[in-house]
């Protein structure tokens, strides 16, 4: 039954993934869709303008692809951080990785730095906040999880704070604007090249802990009922950590900040396949992806004006969440 939920929802991505080449101010239909995707691997006579190959392989392209790649990862970051700190209010950002990114960027945008430099500053500086983070909490003698919070808290709250600085001290016509608007979330400028640059990362990050789904339910237990199965929980949590960061802050490197994914799609996965994360890790990854592409679908069509990606998700994902919350109270 669980195995079937797979399939439905890898063919629901697809069919999302489809459909999202045709949602636009340049409306293509999908049998021309097809047509023209065939084109690059079949001898199919060319009938339609120069224009549609630009608005699919250009346009439309990249940012459905970034659009599943950061939906996977954000999603999944936080449906394993939520096990490692026995807490489902945990998010992917728990560990100062967004507000890190967001002053990398903030500060690359600060200083007239290009496109490629302000991705770069902000993945760097997303890993910097959790570096930080779990160096410090390591002198926390009593309770290396509870430290991992605390100070995850303290090093956000720290690099929101110099984020302020730096909008406070930018030129209003110029600098701030592109600030605030990176760190409210978008895929509007996303191009083939930003693909390449997270999927290393991105890569890195996802595929051990898919290998690893099913020791993932270990977390869950206490130490000495981990050590009693000859699991080592340091290890994996450490190993969760480091690819959490990596999708994670690639992610944000590219999109900017864009909130509650991590948070709501691991209890909607919970809700639809259990806690077992040999189902639940993919189940939450492909929830994901095709959660963000459906936003970001609607985002680019709804009005004249892009909407950032990361109001949509707030404004989606809060009372979403209180329902889970009102849902699971009275069960």
């Amino acid at each position: 039954m669980k195995n079937c939920v797979l399939y439905i929802l890898i063919i629901l991505l697809l069919v999302i993934f489809l459909i999202s080449f045709g949602i636009g101010r340049y409306p293509i239909s999908i049998a021309l869709l097809v047509k023209v995707l065939f084109s690059k691997i079949l001898p199919i006579q060319v009938t339609w303008p120069e224009v549609v190959n630009t608005v699919i392989f250009q346009i439309r392209l990249p940012r459905i692809i970034a659009a599943i790649l950061i939906g996977a990862s954000l999603s999944t970051a936080g449906v394993v951080y939520q096990g490692m700190f026995k807490n489902t209010l945990v998010s992917p950002d728990i560990l100062g990785v967004s507000a890190g990114s967001a002053f990398g960027a903030s500060l690359a945008i600060f200083l007239s730095f290009n496109m490629v430099k302000i991705q770069i500053f902000a993945f760097i500086f997303g890993l910097v906040g959790v570096a930080l983070t779990y160096f410090v909490s390591l002198k926390v003698k009593e309770n290396i999880t509870i430290g991992l919070v605390i100070i995850g808290v303290l090093v956000g709250s720290t690099f929101s704070s110099l984020t302020s600085l730096i909008k406070y001290l930018a030129d209003t016509n110029d600098k701030l604007p592109t600030i605030t608007f990176w760190l409210m979330g978008s895929l509007s400028s996303i191009t083939l090249q930003d693909i390449k640059f997270i999927l290393m990362p991105i890569g890195l990050g996802m595929i051990p802990l898919y290998i690893l789904r099913w020791r993932l339910n270990v977390l869950s237990l206490n130490e000495e009922e981990a050590k009693t199965m000859g699991l080592d929980t340091f290890v994996l949590g450490n190993i969760v950590i480091i690819c959490s960061t990596l999708m994670t802050a690639a992610s944000v490197s590219i999109s900017g900040v864009i909130g509650w994914i991590g948070l709501v799609i691991p209890h909607l996965s919970r809700m639809i396949v259990g806690p077992n994360y040999k189902v639940l890790l993919p189940t939450t990854a492909l929830l994901g992806s095709a959660y963000l592409l459906i936003i970001d679908s609607f985002v680019r069509s709804l009005v004249e004006v892009e909407i950032p990606l990361g109001i949509l998700t707030s404004l989606i994902g809060s009372p979403f969440f209180i329902f889970l919350l009102l849902k699971s109270r009275r069960g």
